[in-house]
């Protein structure tokens, strides 16, 4: 049975096409994986099919009572509700049945018997629709969810608008499970959750009975829980049963294939035109080149997609550094309360670093303390000599309307317009993304941007706090090799063991630093 139909989509953003002609089913219970390079428009088919944006062309049906669930990243917590508030939220439809349940039974006391006997109907369709439901589990259901995401460690009691952006998007991830749709929309669910909370998800996942969409980057997940894939490219969408690597064996082969057609073709065509222009002038042979001609005018051309540019990330390397990086004493770090029992830490040059462990415990906090971003509660931080830092930050919350060539030009002033674009394009980025506002961007352009600017600086110690949210398959890959050649030193924050696993020297567990229950 379809859930969802999508007939002939047509999608545009000003002059650039995103879908033509894309039409899409999805069945009850299957596991989608939408994937596709940055900018392709993942994010926006899942906007079209929510309703959040209206496509220029083509229908969007959902079948009748779908319950839709999605993670909107954008929607606002209010103030004074708690985590457990928050939760409980997902169930509001069962709080307002047992709320009209309460109101059948004070209209019970003045009923005449006719009606009596029709609110006691409507009360027993109450009652079941509530025990069908596990109204009478919610706190325990709630508890469940909470711990397996981690959100029971930070505290149900805690005010949402005190969380931070990790911890509110796990939040919101809670009550969307919660909720248990039909149907469940999942743009990216692992960035900002740790290891062990992924890991969770990757269960739940794999049991949900109903069906899903799943865009992420993270192919290892992303393998564990979908059984289709749907790759949008050029403006199309396509589909292939299977795992990732499934997709991608067909992918290449499908490519390989083409490319050979095409060659082929252009060789015939080739010819044709040579066997035209040579005998079209010639009485004797006119007529077998219009023979030739005719036979060229019918071919159907096939057509390469253009090649999407490659992200190419080379870090300017700075001066030495002094040998020590930094040394840290009795340092603890927090906001209004501790987040760090007393730490004593010391970086030396040529080390690599990756802070994991779960959210919430300040690993961010720790690195704007150690850049004098944050001011921390006590202990004292030293710096090594001749240190240039390149600094990555996790989440930038404000909207940014310069275009990435302003938004380059303005840190590398003796820069030419086309130094800007050639440090631009080698970033993976077209001359449509380069020549765009930064906040009409994808998530993954935006953070392609930033990488331009830290990698086109000197640098001899790289602070990433989780560089790779966002970005593409080819752009982490990429990003790895760099930090895997990078000569100066790194801390880097990040949530992938494929990832830093073969970059770092060191692994520093941040739960064993934490002054919370882990």
């Amino acid at each position: 049975m379809s859930i969802l139909t999508v007939k002939n989509l047509n999608h545009g953003f000003g002059d650039r096409a995103i879908f033509e002609d894309v039409s899409f089913r999805l069945l009850k219970g299957e596991h989608i994986g939408l994937i596709g390079a940055n900018g392709e428009g993942k994010s926006t088919f899942m906007n079209i099919i929510t309703g959040k944006l209206m496509p220029d062309e083509g229908s969007v049906e959902w079948s009748n009572r779908v319950r839709v669930g999605y993670m909107d990243q954008h929607v606002q917590l209010e103030k004074g509700l708690t985590i457990r508030d928050a939760l409980r939220g997902a169930f509001q439809y069962l709080f307002d049945l047992e709320q009209e349940m309460l109101e059948i039974t004070d209209k019970m006391a003045d009923a005449s018997p006719e009606e009596l006997e029709k609110l006691l109907e409507d009360m027993g369709t109450i009652q079941d629709m509530l025990d069908h439901n596990g109204f009478y589990v919610i706190d325990s259901k709630v508890e469940e969810i909470a711990a397996g995401l981690g959100l029971k460690d930070i505290g149900l009691d805690r005010d949402v608008t005190d969380l931070s952006g990790g911890q509110r998007t796990k939040v919101l991830l809670a009550k969307l499970l919660l909720e248990n749709p039909d149907i469940l929309l999942l743009d990216e669910p692992t960035n900002y959750l740790d290891e062990v909370h992924i890991e969770w998800l990757k269960r739940f996942l794999q049991n949900y009975e109903n069906a899903f969409i799943l865009i992420s980057h993270d192919i290892p997940f992303l393998n564990s829980v979908i059984n289709l894939i749907y790759h949008v490219e050029n403006r199309m969408l396509t589909r292939y049963v299977g795992d990732y690597d499934n997709f991608l064996r067909i992918y290449e082969a499908n490519k390989k294939q083409l490319e050979a057609a095409y060659e082929r073709q252009q060789q015939e065509i080739s010819k044709l035109e040579d066997f035209i222009a040579r005998n079209k002038a010639r009485v004797a042979t006119v007529g077998m080149a219009r023979a030739r001609q005719k036979k060229l005018d019918k071919i159907e051309k096939i057509e390469l997609a253009a090649e999407k540019p490659k992200p190419e990330f080379k870090f300017k390397q700075g001066r030495t550094s002094g040998k020590l990086i930094f040394e840290t004493k009795d340092l603890v770090i927090g906001y209004d309360s501790p987040l760090s029992k007393p730490l004593s830490l010391k970086m030396e040059r040529g080390q690599k670093i990756a802070l994991v462990g779960a959210n919430g415990l300040g690993k961010s906090t720790l690195l704007k303390s150690l850049i004098g971003q944050l001011q921390s509660l006590s202990g004292e931080v030293e710096l090594g000599d001749y240190l240039q830092v390149g600094y990555f930050e996790q989440e930038i919350k404000e909207a940014n309307y310069k275009t990435c060539i302003e938004e380059v030009w303005e840190e590398f002033a003796s820069f030419t317009q086309y130094e800007v674009r050639a440090a631009l394009a080698k970033c993976g980025l077209t001359t449509k993304h380069i020549e765009s506002k930064v906040c009409v961007l994808s998530g993954g352009e935006q953070a392609k941007v930033r990488l331009c600017k830290l990698i086109n600086k000197e640098t001899n110690l790289l602070i990433l706090d989780e560089p790779t949210n966002h970005l593409d398959v080819d752009a982490k890959e990429e990003l790895k090799r760099a930090l895997k050649e990078y000569k100066g030193s790194i801390l880097l924050v990040c949530h992938e063991p494929e990832f830093y696993k073969d970059v770092v020297t060191n692994v520093w567990n941040c739960e064993e630093w934490t002054t919370k229950i882990v």
